[in-house]
């Protein structure tokens, strides 16, 4: 953070320093890196696979679960956008939810006496911990989420963030398939399932750790404090009215739905079908890496609006792939690498969508709504993680899957299941995203005169504010 000069001093540029830079990316990603393990795979396969659980009753865990999102995520973005505190706005969830959201992580882990064997208290101690997890989850995500905007007020500084924030989102992919390929114990592995135990709940306090320092290497501005914001159901009602914000939740939650499907089938598939593992994290390493470039290069020359439609065609292609080549050497690694561009877009594009559906929100309100737009995608997206995975739980349970026997072990039906279950749904919603691109609003020439005029009005707030301060503009 940049010091305040005395006034009449020379003023000084706004700077976010390299440490607070690093700081707020890396508790953003770890607190994703902890929600991947959890929604996308690990917790899953832990509960179904290692421990016993029904899978038509981890089916019914997430299906709750994504009733408490309806309430809880809207809520907390609404709470969040008018807290006042002397830390700020967002800073309190962050540092003194940290010990509880690990608290929910660890739960997860514990081998309670009397539990194993018992579907009731497996299913208890999953939900429960789940409820702990998520809760703190959605506090401090979100405030990690708007963090930029609360710790800089000039777009240039904003913009020294998100670089680290785009080179900290490839651990969050990275971890859980490193986890999944190397740890990851088999059904009957006792000594296997128990190091598995102590390593996630290990690892688990290490990101909170992570997370609870990184609040004291960043201080927000408190100006946002200030503003006169909206009553909830005016706050919910501005959203949801903005029509370029419906369009953008049918992309986002296809993406939540994509990642968390794959992900968390990703575990079961290479247990269960007969394909070298190497060439196929290879060939999604690939798409990522050449999937970012691509979208570097020409999401001006495209626009971001063409680049998502774009890239969801290709992930959809990749989902059909593998649904009908899943067993194929060649057609799995196509389809993972499609995976891969597909997974780029939706870490780099949907972020930029976000930002020009607040933008809009901006231009038809004249108030800055990070949180409450946050929680509100959150509310929207957040079941397609429980839906994700009560549907390939389910899909897999109607093709005559047997979570007892060992890996490798299922029928050819059963194989079967798995490949529908993982990609069909995915594949789906992908090209109705596809579809309702085309009604997405923010993009051609009209938008852009609306961004140039969004541009000077900041650029006057930005020279009001900071001047004010003690810093420089620069033009």
């Amino acid at each position: 953070m940049a010091q305040t000069v005395q006034p009449g001093s020379v003023l000084a540029e706004e700077y976010i320093p390299v440490k607070s830079r690093i700081a707020i990316s890396a508790a953003d990603a770890s607190t994703a890196i902890l929600q991947s393990l959890v929604a996308a795979g690990a917790l899953t396969y832990y509960f179904v696979k290692l421990r016993g659980l029904a899978t038509d009753l981890a089916g019914i865990v997430w299906l709750l679960f994504g009733i408490w999102n309806a309430v809880n995520d809207p809520l907390f973005g609404y709470i969040s956008d008018r807290t006042k505190s002397a830390l700020g706005r967002r800073v309190p969830y962050i540092r003194y939810g940290a010990p509880i959201f690990v608290l929910g992580f660890v739960l997860f882990w514990i081998n309670f006496p009397g539990s194993d064997g018992s579907q009731t208290a497996l299913f208890i101690q999953m939900l429960l911990a789940l409820f702990v997890f998520d809760t703190l989850y959605t506090a401090i995500a979100t405030s990690l989420w708007v963090m930029p905007y609360e710790v800089a007020i000039s777009n240039k500084a904003r913009s020294t963030i998100y670089v680290w924030k785009i080179i900290f989102m490839v651990f969050t992919l990275v971890v859980p398939l490193a986890i999944e390929g190397t740890i990851k114990p088999d059904v009957g592995d006792q000594a296997g399932i128990e190091m598995f135990r102590w390593v996630m709940a290990a690892f688990g306090l290490v990101m909170g750790l992570i997370i609870f320092f990184s609040t004291f290497f960043y201080r927000e501005k408190h100006f946002q404090q200030e503003e006169e914001q909206f009553g909830f159901l005016k706050s919910f009602k501005a959203c949801i009215t903005n029509r370029s914000f419906v369009i953008f939740e049918v992309i986002s939650f296809t993406i939540i739905f994509a990642q968390t499907a794959l992900m968390q089938g990703i575990w079961i598939y290479f247990d269960e079908i007969d394909v070298p593992v190497t060439p196929l994290y290879v060939a999604l390493a690939l798409g990522i890496l050449l999937g970012i470039l691509l979208w570097l290069k020409q999401r001006d020359r495209w626009g971001v609006k063409r680049c998502t439609q774009l890239f969801t065609l290709l992930f959809a292609l990749g989902c059909f792939s593998v649904l009908l080549f899943g067993r194929n050497v060649v057609g799995s690694t196509l389809g993972f690498f499609l995976f891969g561009v597909g997974f780029s877009g939706g870490m780099y594009l949907i972020p930029l969508m976000n930002g020009d559906v607040v933008d809009m929100d901006e231009h038809r309100t004249g108030l800055r709504r990070e949180g409450m737009y946050a929680g509100i995608n959150s509310f929207i997206t957040k079941p397609a993680i429980s839906i994700a995975q009560w549907a390939l739980l389910a899909i897999m349970t109607a093709f005559g899957y047997d979570q007892t026997l060992p890996a490798g072990a299922q029928s050819f039906q059963a194989e079967t299941g798995i490949l529908i279950g993982w990609t069909s749904v995915t594949g789906v919603l992908l090209v109705l995203s596809f579809i309702s691109l085309i009604w997405y609003p923010l993009a051609g020439a009209d938008w852009e005169q609306i961004k140039t005029r969004l541009g000077v009005v900041h650029a006057e707030k930005e020279k009001r504010y900071l001047e004010a301060h003690g810093y420089k503009y620069l033009e």
